[in-house]
């Protein structure tokens, strides 16, 4: 029997015998199992940072200590995205996803026997080594899966639930601390994610047919020579090396605002705590209906480029106005969902850049390696910002994640303008 092949441009599965159209049904299958996955890698992104002042008693260190948690974290996921994505295209999209997610789970798991400061170095170090994988497994599956006329709302999907997960995660583990402890905070949360991997190996059996895009062959070594410098030079290109800045200085943005925001409102508005969390809840609640929107808009227009710029606009002048202090403090929770929302009508548009400016056949690698630009960015930016917070600039911090998204719109630009180079085959 011919051999069924996904056809991601026509969104249509098809051999040299027939052509059958793609249900609604089998893309709805998708988009909610890779959903699924997506929102627990954000999931656990926002497992320590609610704990941190309670972490801060127990283990006696400083803020800055534990916003290294939160780089080591990143940087480890960063560095292993790229490989990631090679793996990928290598091994198959689902295999890779599911490995990743179970280190992740056994990780945050893990949180909740530490004795010690190190061990929690250690655990977000191999925590960031799984969550490495999602980004370009999730996004060859989508590509791969779904069809054409509707990837643009399945990228927003993506996008919708990992904003989602984002905004459950400091109710689950703020809630299971107040009534338990922090410890079986991050147990239950880890448990999470492993419900996840048994949901895909029930239920997720189609998304195997996902496998390597590109099958490598032995080669001799000057053929692997080879291989490694045309890999090389299509990851360097200006457009591919555009994409990867545009996710650095977004993460630096929104990453801000997510480990210092609340502090930094509590300082410049004289809130109670409550209150602040709300507003950090409000800005990712607002970003998840905002990459709703974006997914709309990304279907209907192919300026993709300009959505992405002006959402990353608005956004930063709502952020310099917070810092500013130019709204009363009963602003401050509908201001920040407003610039959620405007940010995350912006996820869709740069992913249908991305996959613009993707050749042919190397959909992990490409993903892979500009995807490690949201960890890079969401590696340095905590250090700089706990040093900004240790010296009492906490307006700094919102004009800080202004300033990295207003930068964003010039690496826009130059996706733009170099993406119609795109090679179309990759080797």
């Amino acid at each position: 029997m011919a051999r069924m092949i996904a056809n991601p441009r026509k969104g249509l599965y098809s051999n040299d015998m027939s052509v059958t159209t793609v249900p609604l049904r089998r893309d709805l299958k998708v988009m909610g199992l890779v959903g699924s996955a997506h929102a627990a890698s954000h999931f656990f992104h926002l497992i320590l940072p609610p704990l941190f002042p309670i972490l801060k008693a127990e283990f006696g260190v400083s803020y800055t200590a534990l916003a290294l948690l939160t780089t080591l974290f990143y940087a480890a996921s960063g560095f292993a995205q790229t490989v990631a994505g090679f793996l990928v295209d290598h091994f198959g999209a689902r295999r890779v996803l599911l490995s990743g997610l179970s280190v992740l789970s056994i990780s945050v798991i893990g949180y909740g026997f530490t004795s010690e400061y190190w061990m929690l170095m250690v655990l977000s170090v191999c925590a960031g080594l799984g969550n490495s994988v999602f980004h370009p497994a999730d996004l060859s599956i989508l590509t791969s899966k779904v069809s054409a006329e509707r990837l643009g709302r399945a990228y927003a999907t993506h996008g919708l639930c990992g904003n989602l997960g984002w905004a459950v995660a400091p109710v689950f583990v703020g809630t299971i601390a107040l009534y338990a402890d922090w410890r079986t905070a991050a147990i239950a949360a880890g448990m999470v994610g492993l419900v996840i991997v048994a949901a895909f190996m029930i239920w997720g059996g189609e998304l195997a047919e996902v496998e390597a895009e590109t099958p490598t062959p032995a080669l001799h070594p000057s053929g692997r020579r080879e291989s490694i410098a045309r890999n090389l030079q299509m990851l360097l290109t200006p457009t591919i090396i555009s994409c990867f800045l545009y996710f650095a200085f977004l993460a630096a943005s929104l990453i801000g605002i997510q480990a210092f925001g609340v502090t930094a409102i509590q300082q410049l508005y004289t809130i109670e705590f409550s209150t602040a969390t709300a507003a950090l809840t409000a800005f990712l609640i607002g970003a998840a209906a905002g990459v709703f929107a974006g997914g709309v808009l990304a279907d209907r227009t192919d300026r993709h480029d300009l959505i992405a710029m002006g959402g990353v606009a608005l956004a930063a002048v709502v952020l310099v106005s917070i810092g500013a202090q130019t709204m009363s403090a009963t602003l401050v929770v509908p201001a920040l969902a407003l610039a959620g929302f405007l940010s995350g009508t912006t996820g869709p548009s740069r992913d249908m850049l991305v996959r613009k400016a993707t050749p042919k056949g190397a959909t992990g690698r490409i993903f892979g390696f500009v995807y490690s630009g949201l960890d890079l960015g969401s590696s340095l930016m905590p250090l700089l910002l706990g040093w900004i917070m240790d010296g009492g600039r906490a307006d700094m911090v919102f004009y800080s994640c202004a300033a990295m998204l207003v930068i964003t719109m010039a690496t826009v630009t130059q996706v733009r303008q170099h993406g119609a180079n795109r090679p179309e085959q990759a080797s």
